[in-house]
Formats: structure tokens, sequence, C-alpha cells
């Protein structure tokens, strides 16, 4: 699924609506460059589970957690990241158990030890400034 947007809020308001197809334990591996509007989803993604606290881009953290009305929520951004052995160091294995929604920002950087199903936000630049191509998918394990 492609979803065009052209400003900030308008991106913000795609990850509210993405956010009521997700099951409980759901993974979504987000890809994209800079500024492209990844922690933009993921606030809208956040508020529509129900999330009240303001969603910030865990880049120095490497995740961030939420509580929701619908399930907790563990934000990561693995930005900085340059091996998945760093991520076993920090217990991200221990969030893929299915208890949680759990968003990945440069999922890439893991990509090596992602389950074999999850769901897929790439999103890049379109023809102006502020237009935004959402691309949802999902891999599915064979």
């Amino acid at each position: 699924m492609e979803i065009i947007t052209h400003s900030r809020e308008e991106t913000v308001a795609a990850g509210r609506e993405f956010a009521k197809t997700l099951p409980g334990g759901a993974l979504i591996a987000f890809t994209g460059g800079l500024g492209a509007g990844k922690t933009a989803f993921c606030q809208g993604l956040a508020e529509g589970l129900g999330c009240t606290d303001p969603v910030s881009s865990p880049t120095f953290a490497i995740a961030n957690e939420y509580h929701t009305d619908r399930a907790d929520v563990a934000h990561f951004d693995l930005y900085r990241i340059l091996d998945s052995e760093a991520l076993f160091e920090i217990g991200f294995d221990e969030y893929l158990d299915g208890s949680k929604i759990v968003l990945i920002e440069w999922s890439e950087n893991a990509a090596d030890i992602l389950p074999g199903s999850y769901k897929t936000v790439h999103i890049q630049y379109g023809n102006s400034e502020n237009d935004r191509v959402v691309t949802i998918g999902e891999v599915k394990e064979q």
C-alpha cells in the first residue's frame, strides 16, 4: 500500500490510521533517509494506539517505551547501531517475544536478526520538499 502525504501533520495522521490495523505484538520495521518522516509516522502510530505521552526519536537512548490503551510500545532508533551484536547487549531480543508492539527505525541495521514475519514502512521524499511517499508492506516467513 502506498500513501502520499504533503505535510508532517499528514504523515502523523497516516501513522494514526495505520495503528488501527495493528495486532498486539506487531513488529514494524521502518526504513528511509534522514528527515524522511519515520519518527513523525511513529508519533502518529503511538497516538493511534492511545499514547498520551510525547513520542520522540530515541536516537541517543536507542529505545523508548510507551504505555498505550491497546499495548505497550517499544520504539527503537538503530541509526547509531553498527552491528546486531550490539543489540543483544542491550536486550533487544527480549522485545521480540510478542508482548509489545515494536517500532524499529533504521531497521536495516538489524535486518539479520529480525524475525521471519513483520510489517514494513518505507518513507521517502516525494516531488516537493514536504511530500512523502509512505510504502507499507509485509515480510512473511516462508
